[in-house]
């Protein structure tokens, strides 16, 4: 890079984020710049001999970072949408670094002793609101990351965060790289009996890119559920399963080993810190407080769905031995989705596949806006010319009911190779409030892996994409929407077994009708979706809905199990033991090799992630399923409950206890049968 080209990393502007013009070679040079200026403002806070205010105490600390926080937001974002060598090589150079700065600031006796002076003055007894409970977090935080530790404990708490950076970067690195590792192309047509026309095209699309003959399959989303859900040949559903439940389970991109030292560095930190597990050490900030609570919040759920749970899995194997005869074999884990599909269209006439003509991504995303306009009064308008990481994201403007600029957003919808799997929503910037003038735009993105256009048609989704498009919405408005004025309190900054309610409530107008008349229209004849198919869709609704929630209590157990109970003098090598305790919730008995937690990337992506925190998807469903009762109750798209929920939840951000926010909506604690009752599980209990 030459010394007269500015680095985009060190100006970014909100309304046009360069995207377009970072490149590898500007991410060191920018992050040892803004890392050298964070460590000089924390260097000032702790050093100033005046006396001491919000400003230059707790604010100082919350400008110190911000800054530093962005740049590495957008550089982690870049590698994972758009990885490359020489982009994954700079971002791992930075990673460690920047992750000792950050474990490092608890550690930091002078910043330690400014918070312990400001808490003793009468600027700190006067704070109310957001203030208050930041002073509070922020001393309540350090203390948790070891402020109290004598110089040897800290210096190995940084060790250990450090080392921690690096693993759990280097797993979520090799899950992408080794599900690229793995094609299937398929040049007999024969092979492809039961598969959809809508995977075929894809999959003929997606060989002829690569010119080769044929139709190829990978291990991305919508391909791998297309071939399991519906493909008949049980060996190729086997090779498929086989190749996804085992990513990164063997060299070049082996996670055993990241997978050990993971959890043995979290044991340790927890020790450390005077914690008796690391569920213990995360958990004491959400709502469940506890590792016991969640356990018990989970163990709960699966005994009052566990009958129904058996029930369902015996009901399929009778469906399957009614179709093949009394001598068809057990189910294998390949085979239920398969045979899921068919006892579905048999039962409810219901074929997902049906829904795709009225399902086109461009009609959801109107619609998904619409919805959020009638509910929340808010206006998305398309914004062009926004510098984009890949030509296929499009870009927006959000604006308020009184023609406000609220934000700007970035919207990422389909898979490529160079991308990671999954959908996921990534604030990256808090609008600040200036003196009497209106605030800042905040800034955000989400992406997907959703079914692309193929066919010379145009992308085509399931309703089950639809809802995930609904979802990572859910966290863009909750970003977006935040009116907190501290940075660290403000938007999806709340507990993480909150974070969920937001993007999952928004789930449940992919299934009314008054929402769905809003964008569910054949993309030829412009037809509403039909009112049989409609109802064969909310007949079909919870089928197998134990199974699908015993599959979630599954993972929080594992989770759970991996960061609270396991030891490895007892237990042994970690992947077979959380095979062991998986095997207690599977539908069909797993597979000895069976690696699927190797490539866990919710729980072993990040330093924390979802780590002891997987349970929050149950936690935040129930919470999710009692506060749309209201708009249930009150009108599915009533503008006083969408701005109640709006100045109740979506504002608030963590400027208050979740809980408190929750009680503010609905006006009573939550009720725990509100899931089971949504799910038709609730008289299985």
């Amino acid at each position: 890079m030459s010394t007269a080209e500015p680095n985009p990393l060190l100006e970014i502007p909100a309304e046009a984020i360069p995207f377009a013009t970072i490149r590898p070679e500007h991410i060191e040079p920018a992050i040892e710049r803004l890392l050298a200026d964070a460590k000089a403002a924390i260097a000032q806070i702790a050093a100033s001999a005046a006396p001491r205010t919000y400003q230059n105490t707790l604010g100082a600390l919350e400008d110190a970072t911000e800054a530093l926080e962005l740049a590495m937001t957008l550089v982690g974002h870049l590698e994972s949408v758009a990885t490359s060598p020489a982009l994954r090589g700079a971002y791992n150079a930075v990673q460690p670094p920047v992750a000792a700065f950050y474990a490092g600031l608890p550690l930091d006796n002078g910043l330690w002793r400014a918070l312990r002076a400001y808490e003793g003055t009468d600027d700190a007894a006067q704070l109310q609101g957001a203030r208050r409970r930041l002073l509070h977090k922020t001393l309540d935080n350090f203390r948790r990351h070891g402020a109290e530790l004598d110089a040897a404990g800290k210096q190995r708490l940084r060790e250990i965060d450090v080392e921690l950076a690096e693993r759990t970067t280097t797993f979520a690195q090799n899950i992408l790289d080794a599900a690229n590792l793995f094609e299937l192309v398929i040049t007999d047509e024969t092979q492809l009996a039961g598969l959809p026309e809508s995977a075929r095209a894809a999959a003929r699309e997606d060989a002829s890119a690569r010119d080769l003959d044929g139709w190829r399959f990978s291990l991305q989303e919508p391909s791998l559920i297309a071939v399991l859900t519906y493909l008949d040949d049980p060996a190729i559903r086997r090779r498929v399963y086989h190749a996804y439940n085992t990513r990164a389970a063997a060299p070049p991109f082996d996670n055993r080993p990241h997978l050990a030292r993971i959890l043995e560095l979290r044991r340790e930190k927890a020790a450390l810190l005077g914690y008796a597990d690391f569920a213990e050490l995360v958990l004491s900030d959400r709502m469940a407080k506890t590792g016991a609570r969640a356990r018990a919040f989970v163990d709960d759920l699966r005994r009052r769905v566990e009958a129904a749970f058996i029930a369902e899995n015996d009901d399929l194997l009778a469906f399957r031995r009614a179709l093949e005869g009394p001598e068809a074999p057990p189910l294998a884990p390949w085979d239920l989705a398969y045979y899921a599909e068919k006892q579905r269209q048999a039962r409810y006439e219901f074929d997902d596949e049906a829904l795709r003509p009225y399902f086109s991504a461009e009609r959801a995303l109107v619609g998904l806006f619409e919805v959020s306009r009638r509910l929340y009064g808010v206006r998305v308008q398309a914004r062009p010319g926004l510098p984009v990481w890949h030509d296929s994201v499009r870009t927006y403007a959000l604006h308020d009911r009184d023609d406000r600029l609220i934000g700007y957003f970035y919207v990422d919808l389909y898979p490529r190779e160079e991308k990671r799997g999954g959908a996921w929503m990534n604030p990256l910037i808090i609008g600040r409030a200036s003196e009497g003038g209106p605030r800042a735009p905040h800034v955000g993105l989400f992406c997907a892996n959703v079914s692309p256009p193929a066919g010379g048609k145009p992308a085509l989704l399931t309703h089950g994409e639809v809802e995930t498009l609904f979802h990572e919405f859910g966290h863009l408005l909750h970003h977006l929407l935040t009116e907190v004025d501290v940075r660290s309190l403000a938007g999806t900054n709340v507990a993480w077994d909150f974070v969920e309610l937001p993007s999952q409530i928004m789930e449940n107008w992919c299934w009314e009708r008054e929402a769905l008349d809003l964008f569910a229209r054949h993309y030829e004849s412009d037809a509403p979706l039909p009112d049989e198919l409609l109802a064969r869709l909310l007949r079909a609704r919870n089928f197998r809905s134990a199974n699908h929630t015993m599959r979630q209590l599954g993972f929080a157990t594992v989770d759970l199990a991996l960061h609270t109970e396991y030891e490895p003098a007892r237990d042994g090598d970690p992947l077979v033991y959380a095979r062991r305790v998986a095997a207690e919730f599977a539908p069909a008995p797993l597979p000895a090799d069976y690696a699927m937690i190797l490539a866990f990337s919710h729980l072993f992506a990040g330093p924390v992630a979802y780590a002891a925190g997987y349970y929050s998807y149950k936690w935040a469903e129930v919470l999710d399923a009692d506060a749309f009762a209201r708009f249930r109750d009150e009108g599915v798209l009533s503008s006083a409950v969408g701005e109640a929920f709006r100045r109740a939840v979506l504002a608030r951000g963590d400027s208050d206890d979740p809980r408190a926010l929750f009680v503010d909506f609905l006006g009573r604690e939550p009720d725990p049968s509100a899931l089971l009752r949504r799910s038709g599980l609730l008289g299985a209990t």
